[in-house]
């Protein structure tokens, strides 16, 4: 049961990756472009997380744990200077 919803967790991860690229090539704006990045960083983070559940350990959690504040730290430091630009 666990491997058959690895693979539709798989299949649906590969269509939002696929969705997310086209967010990041397309993007008008950078705040999409920087929103559709920090998503495609979650993907990962979700497919790792899929990976450990699957196998049954936990050798990428330094990695998503890194990626998780990475992201975090990224997304604020993208509003914080969008935001800044519109006010001046």
């Amino acid at each position: 049961m666990l491997t058959v919803a690895a693979w539709i967790s798989g299949i649906l991860l590969g269509l939002a990756t696929v969705l997310v690229i086209v967010r990041i090539m397309r993007g008008p704006s950078i705040l999409e472009r920087a929103i559709a990045m920090d998503v495609l960083l979650a993907i990962i983070i979700a497919a790792l997380c899929i990976d450990m559940a699957v196998a049954g350990h936990t050798d990428h959690l330094a990695f998503v744990v890194l990626a998780c504040v990475l992201g975090f730290i990224g997304s604020v430091t993208i509003s914080r200077y969008v935001t800044d630009r519109r006010n001046s």
